[in-house]
Parts: structure tokens; sequence; C-alpha cells
């Protein structure tokens, strides 16, 4: 239906313009033809038989030109479209706003200059059309690159008010209090493994991203320190593959409480304002939330929860990896990353020997698995 409408279109404008190229050739055509039929006035509107014939013919051939070329113009016509939402999906929100702020602001200067230099001979007409040009793209990039700058301009606002006008949202707005309800420190994130354990199902409810988790991401990300800035990333891109691939309900929350400077602290308040869980594997926020009485899932117990239970007496299959801390003790590991430790296993380094366990240790760190050679 699109491409039928843009063909039409098309087809009118050219027929136009046809007609209008052949009303700038009449007097041409008058000269050239002698004939004295073809200079009868026909009645109307003074027009002879000359005008009415270059209109008639102007218009169709423009008409017949313009039906002929549209398919290919409109062909192109949806692939600059596309081209162009391309971009904007690429570009962030912040960015196509303020280019189109940009962009009108660019275009009133160029319609105000436009008008002042109209009245030239000759080129004046042209002038508007190369000012709304040359300041459209200015406007648009000046926007984007000094974007931050401008959107300081805007801090002029006096603190206290700020604070007071917080004050009196906190009291009016009562808060929305759900137990499924999570949120989400910059340590879980960064750690990526939340991302496979929304996948398989076992969180349910909302998952709460505090805004100021996400500028100590975003300042993470931005820092000039090159592993700091790789985990700054990560974590951002595990934010967005929960968001996009996962049936999660993603929420970004806006509390901030500029009376607290550390982003724990700020994340156990907010805990207690919205009756969330906090999912995280950082064990002093842990400790410190729990004194609060703020709920916490540790994914490092969920980790150790998982892994495979084992009991002294039970026979098993390693391979020792390198020496232990105390004299004769060997190490090796399970798949999942347990440790175990080999009486007397120094002596079968890199081998893989059969074993018998002799006691497990279960610390805040993780499983300590001990053992001892079966041959012994």
């Amino acid at each position: 239906m699109l491409d039928k409408v843009l063909r039409f279109f098309i087809t009118v404008l050219m027929a136009i313009g046809g007609l209008a190229l052949m009303q700038l050739a009449n007097p041409l055509l008058s000269f050239l033809i002698s004939a004295e039929f073809l200079r009868l006035d026909m009645g109307l509107f003074g027009m002879t038989m000359t005008n009415l014939l270059s209109i008639l013919l102007g218009g169709i051939i423009g008409g017949v030109t313009g039906f002929l070329i549209s398919p290919y113009l409109v062909k192109k016509l949806l692939t600059f479209s596309l081209w162009v939402e391309l971009q904007l999906n690429k570009m962030p929100i912040h960015d196509v706003i303020a280019g189109a702020c940009g962009l009108a602001i660019g275009l009133i200067i160029a319609n105000l200059l436009g008008s002042a230099f109209s009245q030239i001979p000759i080129v004046g007409n042209y002038i508007p059309v190369v000012f709304s040009i040359v300041l459209g793209y200015l406007g648009i990039h000046i926007t984007i690159e000094k974007r931050d700058e401008i959107t300081a301009l805007f801090d002029f606002i006096p603190k206290l008010v700020k604070d007071r006008t917080r004050e009196k949202d906190i009291i009016k707005e009562e808060p929305v209090i759900d137990p499924l309800y999570k949120l989400l420190d910059t340590s879980v994130i960064i750690d990526g493994r939340i991302a496979d354990i929304c996948k398989s199902g076992f969180i349910e409810g909302t998952l709460l991203i505090p805004v100021f988790v996400l500028e100590e991401l975003q300042h993470i990300a931005d820092s000039s320190d090159l592993l700091k800035r790789t985990r700054g990333r990560r974590g951002l891109d595990v934010l967005k593959r929960i968001q996009t691939e996962f049936d999660m309900f993603v929420k970004i929350d806006n509390h901030d409480f500029d009376d607290i400077t550390e982003v724990d602290s700020k994340l156990v308040k907010l805990g207690q304002l919205v009756g969330a869980k906090i999912i995280t594997n950082d064990y002093n926020l842990n400790k410190v939330a729990e004194l609060q009485g703020v709920s916490v899932l540790n994914i490092n117990e969920l980790s150790n929860a998982v892994k495979p239970v084992v009991i002294p007496g039970e026979d098993m299959v390693v391979n020792v990896v390198k020496d232990g801390k105390e004299n004769g003790q060997g190490v090796a590991y399970l798949d999942d990353g347990t440790m175990i430790v080999v009486e007397g296993g120094k002596k079968h380094m890199g081998e893989t020997i059969e074993v018998i366990v002799t006691s497990v240790l279960q610390t805040a760190a993780g499983r300590m698995i001990f053992a001892k050679p079966k041959a012994a």
C-alpha cells in the first residue's frame, strides 16, 4: 500500500514538473511554430492553442516519466529510510534527543539569517538553503559532542531546593513494598553469574537496578585503568543480556540518597525502603545487610549449595596438580572448582590416582575436601 501511495505522489510531482517546464518553453514553441490556428485564443483564461498543447504535452510526458521511474525511486527511498532507522537505533536515546534539539536550533538560526540575505540578487533565493544545510549539521554535531556540558548548564538549582522537593515526594509517596523485588549490587553484576541464574529460571519477581549502581558501573566502564574498564563494560553487557534475552522484568529505580556516600549503604537503605532482597556476592555487604534486617541472596552460597555432596569414606578419582601447604600434601580440583587436599599426595604429582575422602570442611569461601590415596 505504501509503495502505491509513493508511486502516485511521484507521478503527480513529475507531471507537475513537466507541465512547468513546458510552460517555460512555451515562448520558444510559439516562436518556432508559425501555424496560425495554433495561435488562436481558446477563450480559457486567455490561453492559446499552443499554451493548451504545451500544458497537456508537458503533463503527459512528466506523468509517464514519473510512473516509469517511480519503482526505482521508491526502492531507493525505502533503502535510505531503513539506513536512517538503523543509524538511529545504534545511537543512545540521549544522543538522538540532543541531535533533534540541535537540528531545531540550527534551522531556526538559518531561517533568521536566510531572511536577511534573501534580498541579494541572483543568489538570494539559494542562500537560505545553504544556511539550513550547514547550520542544521552544525547544530546536530555540536549538541551531541557537548551534551554533557549543556546539561551541566542547568545544574544551577540550589541543592537545598532539590533536597526539600525529594523529602516532600518521599512523604507524599508511600514506598511500594514487594517481596519479589530483587536488588542487584555492582559486584554481582560484574561477576556475571547472575545472568546464568536468571536464564535457569530460579529467580522470580522484578530485578531492581538502582540508578546509583548504574552510575558506579558507568564510572568503572569509563576508568582509565584497562582492567576496571573491561569489568565495567562487562557489567553493562550482563545487564543488557538479562533485559533482552531472558524472561525477566528489569526496572531502573531512581531513588538516591545524597546524604549517604557509600553505594553499599545506599543499597541497604533502598532495601529497607522497598522491602527488597539484595542479590550479592560481597561477604561484607551480606553481613551488614543482615544486621540491618535486609534479606540477602548470596550467589556464592548458592554455588556452594549446588556442589556435589561427598561424605567421608567415599572414593573418587582425581588428578594431583600441585603441592599443598603442609609437607607432603598434594592438591587436586573437581570440575566445579572444589579443592581436594590429598595427604601424602605430593609424590603423586601430575598423576591421576584414586583417593578416599577422610573429611569435608565447609567454610565461608567454599567447600574443602580432605582425602588420602586409597592405596595407602
